[in-house]
């Protein structure tokens, strides 16, 4: 099943509050329009940025989910294999501001974190200050992430009912520029060979959840490219998140992916593949793995993110074979209660 494309700007929600079928579908650009209300608890929000290049992962989230908001930022860096995360939660989300929309500006203040992520024309300015990051040091990080209008993402609608229901924005393979430095280093990001990912959410969540994400940027064939995959969180809908990227243009993959890994080990090679046809056919190696675990009675996660390389084929809409070799990015486990 295809799926609707939605070619026009269109609310998430009815006049009711319920879900609008007619923005159930996906987009090559975001035209939906997150109107989220009511629901208490319910209601989930995040933009998780990543950027990347040959020295170095960076990234933060800046998430509201209902009854608190989280704030967690990453480092890994792939010569010395430091990785060092930090969070804070704020009940409520007092002093968060994080609209509905994708363009929309965030900031945050307090806790001694800062964090300021605001779209200019079509450059996002993302900023983050934190204060005892690592050994009662701070990290700073400054960016620059170029979105044209003519970089196309991926754009769906997911539709576990009228009640509940998620809107995500996958925006891989964004030219970025920018530094970050902390203790234990300074890392310069360069345009020529530097990649920005955007995971926007917003929906109204059921209390028990489970997925897949992949992603990966980076050049391959000659081609600047980006994947997009996800798994299990969108299974019976009929939708999906999968796509890639290539020179700026969506090559929609409308079927579910096979996932195959080891849940007693994820540090073995996973294997992401379309089972019908030849659209993915790719082997991920992850090099490290990130655990994040949060158990606070009802509320609990578990997350392991692997970060390695993607290796195999895709295809793109007019059957076009690319050839991918140690693409950087990521694939992970998620399990909430929340």
């Amino acid at each position: 099943m295809k799926g609707r494309e939605i070619t026009r700007a269109v609310k998430l929600f009815d006049e009711k509050g319920k879900l609008n079928q007619v923005s159930v579908g996906w987009a090559r650009h975001p035209m939906v329009y997150c109107n989220l209300k009511g629901s208490f608890l319910r209601k989930k929000k995040w933009n998780y940025w990543c950027m990347t290049n040959r020295e170095a992962l960076f990234s933060v989230t800046v998430s509201h989910l209902d009854y608190a908001a989280v704030i967690f930022a990453y480092i890994y860096d792939f010569t010395t294999r430091k990785f060092v995360e930090k969070s804070i939660l704020i009940p409520l989300g007092k002093g968060l501001s994080i609209p509905d929309n994708v363009q929309d500006s965030i900031y945050f203040k307090g806790k001694g974190v800062h964090v300021s992520i605001k779209d200019e024309e079509h450059v996002t300015k993302l900023n983050v200050s934190w204060l005892n990051f690592f050994e009662d040091k701070p990290l700073e990080a400054q960016f620059n992430i170029v979105r044209k209008t003519d970089h196309e993402s991926l754009n769906v609608v997911i539709p576990w009912s009228n009640s509940r229901f998620q809107f995500t924005s996958k925006q891989v393979a964004l030219p970025t520029e920018g530094k970050v430095s902390w203790s234990q280093g300074d890392y310069t990001f360069q345009m020529s060979d530097s990649f920005a990912t955007l995971d926007f959410g917003r929906g109204k969540w059921p209390y028990r959840s489970k997925w897949n994400w992949g992603a990966a940027s980076g050049f391959a064939d000659g081609y600047r490219i980006g994947l997009n995959f996800g798994g299990q969180w969108t299974d019976n809908t009929g939708q999906t998140e999968n796509g890639i990227i290539i020179d700026q243009k969506l090559h929609k993959i409308h079927e579910d992916l096979d996932w195959v890994y080891d849940h007693h080990d994820y540090m073995k090679p996973w294997v992401i593949h379309s089972p019908n046809n030849k659209r993915v056919k790719l082997m991920f190696k992850p090099i490290f793995e990130r655990v994040s675990k949060t158990n606070l009675g009802i509320i609990k996660s578990n997350v392991h993110q692997m970060i390695g390389y993607y290796s195999g084929t895709v295809e793109t809409d007019d059957g076009q074979t690319i050839q991918i070799q140690r693409l950087l990015g990521w694939a992970e486990d998620h399990q909430a209660r929340w």
